[in-house]
């Protein structure tokens, strides 16, 4: 489940301090990593392809990627489980198979598959990490890539193995790359969470700095919203 120990904290800082936050945070951010050697090429026609991928809570995922160039549209959910658990409160219990996740939908001729793991792999989340981000625990928040294709699967397994070897994290990658079975949406009220709670001190403390670090170490994939 969600820790909200932090909250209390944010809120009596006042926001001048909580801006402050984010800006350490964000100065503290991991290097921006190399484009992945192996990578699907990019497509000389607009059109539609998805991707899903899990890095904790699915409401900065979802902000992070909301602000990639190539980006039509992100929908949290759950994979990695079945239809009948596919809910928050089954879902929170770390029983259920699920992870948090979220569903991209790109223009492969604006951006690549590659291109999306690297923006994952680098600000979106810790992929060191073992069943945690931040201030959440449980295997609901693992780091996973669910490959709908053999493609997917080939890029993914190639570019964790690229950041491997190059030592590019302190810590080995934790990242599992699994085919995707399912995808299932998250409840309403979960949409453009970010968005529409852009002064919560979960999402000042642990979702916004992933968004500044977006810009800053890629300003090249970047829009504004």
């Amino acid at each position: 489940m969600k820790r909200r120990s932090n909250v209390v904290i944010a809120v009596s800082l006042g926001f001048a301090a909580a801006t402050a936050l984010i800006a350490f945070a964000a100065s503290s951010a991991t290097a921006s990593l190399p484009d992945p050697a192996v990578d699907i090429p990019m497509a000389k026609i607009s059109g539609t392809q998805t991707a899903v991928l899990a890095g904790g809570c699915f409401w900065g995922i979802e902000g992070v990627f909301e602000h990639v160039k190539g980006v039509t549209r992100v929908v949290p959910g759950y994979a990695g489980g079945t239809a009948d658990t596919a809910s928050y409160h089954q879902v929170s219990s770390g029983r259920t198979s699920h992870a948090e996740s979220v569903r991209i939908s790109y223009d492969p001729a604006r951006i690549s598959y590659g291109q999306l793991l690297k923006v994952f792999f680098s600000v979106a989340h810790d992929p060191t990490e073992l069943n945690r981000q931040g201030p959440d625990t449980g295997t609901q928040y693992r780091s996973a890539i669910f490959f709908a294709n053999d493609d997917q699967k080939r890029v993914a397994d190639a570019y964790i193995a690229q950041l491997q070897a190059a030592h590019a994290f302190p810590r080995p990658i934790a990242t599992r790359v699994t085919p995707l079975e399912g995808f299932y949406d998250a409840e309403a009220y979960h949409q453009d969470y970010l968005v529409h709670h852009p002064t919560q001190p979960y999402i000042i403390i642990n979702d916004l700095p992933k968004i500044i670090n977006l810009q800053r170490q890629y300003p090249d994939l970047y829009i504004g919203k």
